[in-house]
C-alpha cells in the first residue's frame, strides 16, 4: 500500500517504510485486494504485502515468510489513538525481542519464533509464567512443610547402624541420666536449630541422629547439601558424639575427609584449647552442627589446613585460597549430583525440593563463575558482593565447571527445575540466515 493511500493512513512511529497503520476505512477500500475487514481490524505486513484480519485469532499461511512479521492491533474503529500495551514485568523475556517468552499454543507455527502479544491469546492458551509461579509456590510450600526436627524409625542406611561401618555398639540399656541428656539435646535442637540445618532422630535408637547442613551463601559450598550421621556413646556427655560425614568419596574441605572423618576440636578429633574442646557440662549437639557450618564450611577453607593460616591476607596465600575454592566448588557440584541421585533415607523429598527451590541460583552462580567471577562471591540469589569485573577464575576451572554445569542442568530438569534460560537456543535446521526480530504490539 502506498504511503498516501487513505487519508487516515500514516507511517508507523518506528520509521520502517514497509510498515504502515491501516484504518478500517482504508482497509475497506482495499477490500478487493487484501480480503475482508470489519470495524475491529488488525493489519499485518508480511514481506511487503498488507493483510487485514478481524477478530483476535491471526492465521498465517504455512507458505508465508514469517521473518520480520509486525502485528499492530487497533482496538476498534472508534478508538483513533494507538497505544502500545506492554507485557507484565514478571513475564519471562524473549531471548531476542524482549517480549513475552514463546509458549507453543494454537497460534504457534512449528519452526517459527512468532509470539502473540499479551492479551491476544486464543481461548484456552496456557500462560506459562502463571504455571511457573504456581509450581514455585508449591515448591515453597513443600520446603516449608519439611520439619526441621522430627523423629523417624528406619535407620538401616545410617553409618553407625550399618554392619561393618561405624563399628559401634548399640546402646541397649542406657542409664536414666543418658536418656535424660539425649532428650534434652532433642529439645534444644527442636527449639533452636537455625533455618539451614535439618535433623532427624530415631525413636528406637536414641543414640543415632542424622543432620543435613545447607552450604552458606558467600562460600564455595553455597546451596549445597552436606549430610552427617551422629552417634551418642553410652558415656555421653562425658565423651563427645561421633560424627561421620557422608562424603560420597570426595574430600572438599581440610576438615572433612573422603573417609567421612570430621576433624573438629569440639569433637576431640583435632587439637584445641579451653572452650574449643568438648565440655561435658556445656557442649551440645547443636553447638557441633553450628560449628561445622560456620567454622568448617567457610568462605576460605584453604586456611583450615594446618600451617596455612599464617599465609592468610598475603598475596600468595590469597592466590592459593582462590585456587582451592575453585577445586572445592567443583567437588561441591559433584556432591550436589551425588545428593540428588543417592539421597539418604528420610531426606529424599527434601533433597529434591531443595534443589527445585535453589537450582536456578546454583546455575546462576555457575554462569557467573564461568564468566570470571570469584568462586564464593555470591551473597545469595546470584548477587555478587565483589567487583563484577574481577576476572579471577582459571581456564581449567571454567572448562571443568562447564561439564558439571551441563550435568546439573540435566539433573535439575529431571526434577522439574525450569532451566530453559541456561540451555542453548534452538536453531531451525533449514534456516540459512539469521531471522529478524518479530515485533508485535496491541
Amino acid at each position: 500500500m502506498a504511503e498516501g493511500e487513505g487519508s487516515s493512513s500514516r507511517r508507523w512511529a518506528l520509521g520502517d517504510p514497509d510498515v504502515v497503520e491501516v484504518s478500517p476505512e482504508a482497509a475497506a477500500a482495499a477490500h478487493h485486494r487484501i480480503g475482508f475487514c470489519s470495524d475491529s481490524t488488525k493489519s499485518i505486513v508480511v514481506a511487503g504485502c498488507v493483510r487485514t484480519v478481524a477478530h483476535e485469532i491471526i492465521d498465517l499461511d504455512a507458505n508465508d515468510d514469517l521473518d520480520g512479521v509486525m502485528i499492530i492491533c487497533e482496538k476498534a474503529s472508534s478508538d483513533k489513538s494507538n497505544h502500545s500495551v506492554s507485557h507484565p514485568s514478571d513475564w519471562p523475556k524473549h531471548p531476542k525481542s524482549g517480549l513475552a517468552e514463546d509458549v507453543p499454543g494454537p497460534s504457534h507455527q512449528p519452526g517459527t519464533s512468532t509470539v502473540l502479544p499479551w492479551g491476544c491469546t486464543t481461548p484456552g492458551r496456557p500462560r506459562k509464567h502463571k504455571e511457573i509461579k504456581t509450581v514455585d509456590n508449591k515448591i515453597d510450600e513443600k520446603y516449608k512443610a519439611f520439619k526441621q526436627f522430627d523423629t523417624v524409625t528406619d535407620h538401616s542406611d545410617h553409618y553407625y547402624s550399618m554392619s561393618g561401618k561405624g563399628n559401634v555398639p548399640e546402646v541397649k540399656k542406657p542409664s536414666k541420666d543418658w536418656v535424660r541428656r539425649i532428650q534434652h539435646e532433642w529439645k534444644v535442637l527442636e527449639k533452636d536449630l537455625p533455618g539451614t540445618i535439618f535433623v532427624r532422630v530415631y525413636e528406637d535408637r536414641m543414640e543415632l541422629l542424622r543432620a543435613v547442613i545447607v552450604g552458606p551463601a558467600g562460600t564455595p559450598y553455597h546451596d549445597g547439601l552436606f549430610f552427617f550421621d551422629v552417634y551418642f556413646p553410652s558415656q555421653y556427655p562425658k565423651k563427645p558424639p561421633l560424627v561421620n560425614y557422608r562424603s560420597g568419596g570426595l574430600r572438599l574441605n581440610p576438615n572433612l575427609y573422603d573417609s567421612g572423618k570430621v576433624c573438629l576440636s569440639l569433637l576431640n578429633t583435632w587439637s584445641g584449647h579451653g572452650c574449643e574442646k568438648w565440655n561435658p557440662s556445656n557442649s551440645t549437639m547443636l553447638q557441633v552442627l553450628v560449628s561445622i557450618q560456620a567454622l568448617v564450611l567457610n568462605a576460605k577453607p584453604y586456611f583450615n589446613e594446618p600451617g596455612y593460616a599464617a599465609s592468610a591476607n598475603t598475596p600468595q596465600g590469597e592466590k592459593m585460597s582462590m585456587a582451592y575454592n575453585e577445586s572445592t566448588f567443583l567437588l561441591s557440584c559433584r556432591t550436589m549430583l551425588y545428593s540428588l541421585r543417592n539421597p539418604p533415607k528420610h531426606f529424599e523429598d527434601f533433597a529434591r525440593v531443595h534443589f527445585c527451590k535453589y537450582g536456578r541460583n546454583i546455575l546462576v552462580g555457575c554462569k557467573a563463575y564461568m564468566n570470571g567471577a570469584q568462586v564464593g562471591c555470591l551473597a545469595g540469589n546470584g548477587v555478587q558482593d565483589v567487583d563484577e569485573g574481577d576476572k579471577s577464575c582459571s581456564a581449567n576451572f571454567k572448562g571443568s565447571l562447564k561439564t558439571l554445569f551441563d550435568e546439573l542442568i540435566k539433573e535439575f530438569t529431571r526434577i522439574g527445575v525450569h532451566c530453559h534460560e541456561f540451555q542453548p537456543q534452538r536453531v531451525n535446521p533449514g534456516s540459512t540466515r539469521a531471522k529478524a526480530d518479530t515485533t508485535l504490539r496491541l
